[in-house]
């Protein structure tokens, strides 16, 4: 458990060191004041928590100023770990109802998609799941090639189709294989799309029907990988695919590599989706569970 908790602390220490470490500095004081409050509420901003979740937090440290006496910065720190916790959602158990359960990854270009559905697979194999693989990212070789590296890596199958090929003909021949060899579940690449291509965006729906043929229910979970150094700038971009193709879970990427790890509290308070996974080092065993109380103790640099 303590090796996790250091994963934890260890991948969160940018975001910890940044404008967190602002917020530790200031909480650092010994009484609290007007300024504080001021103060604070910039520093929520700028840590990427948004407008309307900075506000919210806001007003309640304000209120529980009023009605607990909170005059030490020490308490208002326990508050404000309260606070932030309370907005964040423990992730629901996967379900894995069919066999396959079919999982479609989503996300743009350079978000970390294909090497994040290696690293799932792993993750499940490592839970005695049996697992295939399916490179639908068909427009882009280098794409499907790095999965194939990937699922050898990790030894799993994997289903290809031709370059620049029909990613719905890759999608529903990994969904019948996943049948034919009874595995629990099928993990399917999609082609990154900018959430501002409308042509993209429907072939990506194109694909999901075709899964959906395949096997009806299906996809059982759709995941969207987000880049954690994109900031606000993932919230256009994450209500664009959850319109398109019912988004289930949010997986955060190389928030190791971010000093925005405040952008959960927006994803959960903006989109209402659960943060399933993050990734917290380059490492094939650096996906991790999300753990709202270790992210929150993280990012304000807690032991």
């Amino acid at each position: 458990m303590n090796n996790i908790f250091y994963k934890w602390k260890d991948g969160l220490a940018k975001t910890s060191k940044a404008t967190f470490g602002q917020i530790a500095t200031l909480l650092g004081a010994t009484e609290i004041s007007d300024d504080t409050f001021e103060d604070l509420e910039a520093l929520l901003i700028q840590a990427d928590l948004g407008l309307d979740t900075s506000e919210a937090i806001l007003e309640a440290l304000w209120e529980r100023e009023r009605t607990e006496g909170i005059i030490k910065s020490r308490e208002m720190r326990r508050a404000l770990h309260q606070e932030l916790r309370a907005r964040l959602v423990t992730p629901p158990q996967i379900s894995f109802p069919h066999h396959p359960t079919i999982i479609l990854i989503v996300g743009v270009n350079g978000s970390g998609k294909t090497t994040t559905i290696a690293k799932l697979g792993k993750y499940f194999s490592d839970q005695g799941k049996s697992v295939i693989l399916g490179a639908a990212d068909t427009f882009r070789a280098a794409a499907v090639d790095q999965l194939q590296i990937w699922a050898e890596r990790v030894n799993l199958p994997i289903i290809i189709g031709q370059p620049g090929g029909d990613p719905g003909a890759v999608a529903y021949d990994t969904v019948k294989s996943g049948e034919a060899r009874k595995v629990d579940l099928a993990i399917i690449d999609t082609a990154g799309r900018l959430h501002t291509r409308f042509n993209l965006m429907e072939e990506l729906k194109k694909v999901s029907r075709v899964v959906a043929k395949a096997l009806p229910g299906a996809p059982h979970h759709v995941w969207l990988v987000m880049d954690a150094t994109t900031g606000q700038n993932a919230l256009q971009q994450a209500r664009a695919f959850k319109e398109a193709v019912n988004v289930t879970g949010i997986i955060l990427a190389k928030l190791d590599s971010s000093a925005r790890g405040g952008m959960a509290f927006a994803l959960q308070h903006e989109l209402n989706l659960p943060i399933l996974f993050a990734g917290l080092g380059e490492g094939l065993d650096d996906l991790q569970s999300f753990d709202p109380d270790a992210f929150v103790k993280g990012i304000l640099g807690e032991t």
